[in-house]
């Protein structure tokens, strides 16, 4: 039987160390509550009976609201999180944002609002801005603890939702990246506004290892903007693949999560495999839904909305667990094998073997 991950380090922590186009309205707008004096509006909820992440997340002040979203600005005491699980590739994560304004009805990650004891519901609403990115990557970049070690960007929320064009955490934390030599770093998005920073990608595959997965779920473009309201459509994600092969830079599609029913007709992934054959994509790689009890809340009630004859089998398959059955896995695995197969691609970027940290290697961070 599968195995849970170890999820809160694959989302990260910032407890204080001990030791189509137009967006549509999918939220009732506000109004914009930016302080263009540059004082602090009051912080969204009182703190004195909270502690650690919650109460960070209580008296972070708010920075602006629009399109029915919220941004308060964190204040982290790390930008590096490091993941202790042996069932993922990689020691460290980054996540510049809590919260993810893409609002995808399966997200997985809804859970994490709920440490800063908000409810999942509030996950695309709620969105943390990790303050001072660029100063903490800085620091820590340059610890002994991460020399050698894969560096996982986007494996909660994503790095380039709609927030980074105003707030440019992942930007900054990228530039930083580039300033150093042999580094490992992945970066995992929804979003072509990854090109954006295509200079700076180009500067760290010079001098570190560096790949890009971009999260292709199905490529009609109607089913994508019902599961994926405010993610970019499907063929700007390929096209992103596209051109990041063609400057150079490592790149492949994840088809992740697949959803029983929705999103697993063999036509659609064969028009999955042959457009990322076609983009130059390195890698097709995919994972069946996993769902967590804060995003079961969400879905089940999406599914009975839009899709009722679906209703029953989740119900069967995943009130009880997060994963499919172990036998649908198993069919999924399989048809990815043959489609890769089939159209030449790998199935997951190559990434350094993992080091256990002596003690004294361990990274530090000032409280």
């Amino acid at each position: 039987m599968a195995t849970l991950p170890n999820l809160r380090a694959l989302a990260g922590s910032d407890e204080p160390a001990s030791g189509a186009n137009q967006p549509l309205p999918l939220f009732p707008l506000v109004p914009c509550h930016r302080d263009v004096e540059g004082q602090a509006p009051p912080p969204p909820e009182p703190a004195a009976d909270r502690v650690g992440i919650a109460r960070l997340a209580a008296t972070s002040p708010l920075a602006d609201s629009r399109r029915g979203t919220e941004y308060f600005l964190l204040p982290a005491r790390s930008i590096l999180n490091r993941c202790d699980s042996d069932r993922v590739p990689f020691t460290w994560t980054v996540n510049p944002y809590r919260g993810c304004e893409f609002g995808c009805k399966y997200c997985y990650a809804r859970y994490t609002h709920e440490y800063m004891e908000l409810d999942g519901s509030e996950f695309e609403r709620k969105i943390f801005v990790k303050q001072d990115a660029r100063q903490m990557a800085f620091r820590e970049l340059r610890s002994s603890a991460v020399r050698g070690e894969h560096i996982a960007i986007g494996t909660a929320t994503d790095p380039y939702q709609p927030a980074e064009r105003d707030f440019g955490a992942t930007r900054a934390i990228l530039e930083e990246m580039a300033e150093l030599e042999g580094l490992s770093v992945s970066i995992t998005t929804k979003s072509d506004q990854v090109l954006r920073d295509l200079d700076v990608l180009k500067r760290i595959h010079q001098r570190s290892s560096l790949s890009v997965n971009l999260s292709v779920t199905t490529p009609r473009r109607g089913l994508a903007r019902l599961l994926e309201p405010r993610a970019p459509r499907p063929d700007l994600r390929i096209g992103a693949v596209r051109t990041l092969r063609q400057a150079g830079i490592r790149a492949g599609i994840l088809v992740m999560p697949v959803l029983p029913g929705l999103t697993d007709r063999a036509a659609d992934l064969e028009i999955l495999a042959r457009a990322a054959r076609d983009a130059g994509a390195c890698w097709f790689a995919a994972n069946v839904l996993f769902l967590m009890p804060a995003s079961r809340k969400q879905f089940f009630p999406f599914l009975a909305a839009k899709f009722p004859q679906l209703a029953r089998r989740y119900q069967d398959w995943y009130s009880r667990s997060g994963y499919a059955p172990e036998s649908y896995r198993a069919e999924i695995a399989e048809r990815f094998a043959s489609l890769r197969r089939k159209y030449g691609l790998e199935a997951r970027p190559e990434t350094p073997e993992r080091k256990f940290a002596r003690a004294e290697e361990q990274l530090t961070l000032p409280l």
